[in-house]
């Protein structure tokens, strides 16, 4: 299952990708790709779903962000010992977390705009996103349940 958003930046609708390539409307079922959506509850909602019964995207539409309604966007510093070594400093011994802010965030052919008074970016990207249950507090033991 290949779920995605697509269309103008901040009209973005739910979508998925059929087994053609081609994208299918989700927005009579889900409001949006995020949330509840991403949880085996809703996972196995969009699952159930006859992907070929939904309307076909006309066009080549633009993909939006991986998911929205983005309340905490949150990162790793020095997560590599490449990346440590390659900025010369030490391996850290715990994680270095540092938030980024969620205008930060576009779709994969999205223009990047260098801010103003900018002079230099980093193109060095690393994603991960956690779908499935809500957790908070998760002792190691049960990280992997």
């Amino acid at each position: 299952m290949k779920l995605l958003r697509y269309g103008p930046v901040g009209q973005e609708k739910p979508g998925i990708l059929d087994n053609d390539g081609n994208v299918r409307d989700l927005s009579a079922h889900v409001d949006d790709i995020g949330g509840d959506v991403l949880t085996p509850d809703g996972l196995a909602k969009i699952a159930a779903l006859n992907v070929t019964d939904l309307n076909t995207v006309d066009s080549d539409p633009r993909i939006g962000t991986c998911v929205g309604d983005i309340g905490k966007f949150m990162c790793i510093g020095l997560n590599y010992s490449d990346h440590a070594a390659e900025t010369n400093m030490p391996i850290p011994e715990e994680p270095i977390l540092f938030a980024k802010f969620n205008s930060a965030i576009s779709g994969p052919n999205d223009d990047v705009i260098m801010p103003r008074g900018s002079s230099k970016m980093d193109w060095e990207v690393e994603l991960g996103i956690v779908i499935g249950s809500k957790a908070k507090y998760v002792s190691e033991d049960q990280a992997l349940d």
